[in-house]
């Protein structure tokens, strides 16, 4: 008896259920388990295109906004187009307005990145080749680090020949082909020297981006909503900023495109026109990079009044330089904060819900079998795998919502069912001695597992269908039902195979 147990002990098949246990218990003691938006809420923000597009630039917007919230980190992203110029986006486990504005923040942030030097566009987010982690500094100053292609870095080399201390702008989706009416006082600082670093002879501001990206600038002076529009024909837009809003009404129904940007409390012209513009900079051109020689790596940099919104506003730009543009400018015209569906008891629940099923699925095997020396290790058997389940989910950072939660429940059902199967070839052999003569334990396990292997398939390759060609809410379930039926297959089923032989007496 002694030997047959420690035969057991030392079994390779019980000794990976063992670790797997073990290691699922550690990740879940030191990473406890974070949960979709339906469990612990979020945000919901509805986002509109500029103007409308068609199927394809829709599914593009979608699959490249996926890629860029999961580079700013976050997880359980749903995106969903509705229409031709809707964008419904959910994010999990944000519970703060901070958190919710960076998301809309990098959402309304087309990506379009340019480099400028005295009006020609050396670079776009296209030379961008790496992208380096971003430094938060004591003072609260921050610098993206990135290289620009070879190319880029030539053609800035040629044109900063012999201008040191000439400005260096950064662009990041400026107005490009479009008119900008602007308060006298905005006005006049565009066209001084403020915004030219420590060269006073350069272009100004306004002749630089009317340059390079087609900007006309005009003084707002009392104009008609028509006297603007005739300023702007052969223009893509309009953009207002900090002039009477009922010009945008005016404008927007002679079916111009039109982009109001109202002054922000307390805010100075030189920061309104920084942010209108997407400018970083002007950077001074250092004399070490006017010699001719071609400089690939440079930075963005910035400063910020706290911490935290400098690390906002570095996350920001490294998301978007990160995941590149967009096709489209999308707008944010809604948001609203989702409490959880299921309460802050939801796991209190979810833990007797369990253990109710668990003690069911104990007393349905004991009642059909009549031993419980079978319905205690198929129960027990269950309880492994959901625990190994949990504990993977932890590790990967995988947000448990309500189709997850299905999943693993579909591949408990799946994995008692196969139990079922084994004990089921084991018993066979117990009851008949000609069976028993005939055919080793091993062969009836052989029965078994093919029966087991060919369902595990089948249910793999439905979930891989769903995983792979739908998105959403879906995919937690086709993940899950997949990992369970694996850790099933690999971990748990042949585990329980040889306990279940050592309790029916079979070597």
């Amino acid at each position: 008896m002694k030997r047959r147990t420690r035969n057991l002990l030392l079994n390779w098949r019980i000794i990976l259920l063992i670790l797997f246990l073990v290691g699922s218990v550690a990740t879940l003691a030191f990473k406890p388990l974070t949960y979709g938006i339906d469990i612990s809420g979020g945000v919901a923000l509805v986002a509109q295109t500029e103007h409308p597009v068609d199927s394809d630039t829709m599914q593009l917007v979608v699959s490249s906004l996926q890629k860029r919230l999961n580079t700013l980190g976050l997880r359980d992203i749903t995106v969903e187009a509705q229409g031709d110029q809707i964008v419904l986006i959910k994010v999990a486990n944000v519970s703060t307005a901070e958190e919710a504005n960076q998301i809309k923040s990098v959402i309304e942030s087309q990506g379009v990145f340019y480099m400028e030097f005295t009006g020609t566009v050396f670079g776009t987010g296209e030379d961008v080749e790496y992208v380096g982690i971003y430094q938060i500094k004591p003072d609260n100053s921050w610098a993206v680090p990135f290289r620009i292609s070879k190319s880029a870095a030539e053609k800035f080399a040629e044109l900063a020949y012999g201008k040191k201390g000439w400005p260096v702008d950064m662009f990041l989706d400026p107005p490009v082909n479009s008119l900008m009416v602007v308060p006298d006082s905005v006005y006049r600082l565009m066209n001084s020297t403020d915004f030219n670093a420590e060269a006073p002879n350069a272009p100004t501001l306004m002749e630089r981006i009317g340059k390079a990206f087609n900007v006309t600038v005009v003084a707002y002076a009392n104009q008609s909503a028509d006297e603007i529009a005739k300023l702007a024909e052969g223009k893509d837009k309009i953009v207002l900023v900090d002039v009477p809003q009922d010009l945008q009404t005016q404008l927007e129904e002679m079916n111009l495109t039109v982009r109001y940007v109202p002054r922000a409390p307390g805010e100075t012209d030189h920061a309104l026109i920084v942010r209108v513009l997407g400018l970083y900079g002007p950077y001074s051109l250092g004399e070490g990079l006017t010699v001719g020689e071609p400089q690939q790596d440079v930075q963005i940099t910035g400063a910020a009044p706290d911490r935290l919104t400098a690390e906002q506003e570095a996350s920001t730009i490294y998301t978007v330089l990160k995941s590149g543009s967009l096709p489209v400018k999308l707008n944010v015209v809604g948001m609203e904060f989702i409490s959880p569906r299921l309460g802050e008891n939801f796991r209190t629940q979810a833990l007797y819900a369990g253990i109710a099923a668990l003690i069911a699925v104990l007393l349905i095997v004991y009642f059909h079998y009549r031993n419980w020396r079978i319905a205690i290790p198929v129960a027990s058997t269950s309880l492994f795998e959901v625990m190994i389940i949990l504990g993977f989910a932890a590790l990967i950072n995988w947000n448990l919502d309500l189709p997850s939660i299905a999943g693993i429940i579909a591949a408990i059902g799946t994995g008692v069912d196969q139990q079922i199967v084994i004990t089921d070839e084991l018993l066979s052999g117990e009851r008949s001695t000609r069976i028993t003569r005939r055919a080793s334990v091993l062969r009836r396990m052989g029965r078994a597992f093919f029966v087991i292997f060919a369902s595990a398939a089948t249910t793999i390759a439905a979930m891989s269908f769903l995983l792979v060609y739908f998105v959403g809410t879906l995919k937690g379930f086709a993940f899950t039902t997949i990992l369970g039926v694996l850790i099933g297959i690999i971990v748990t089923r042949p585990a329980y195979a040889e306990i279940a032989k050592y309790l029916l007496g079979e070597d």
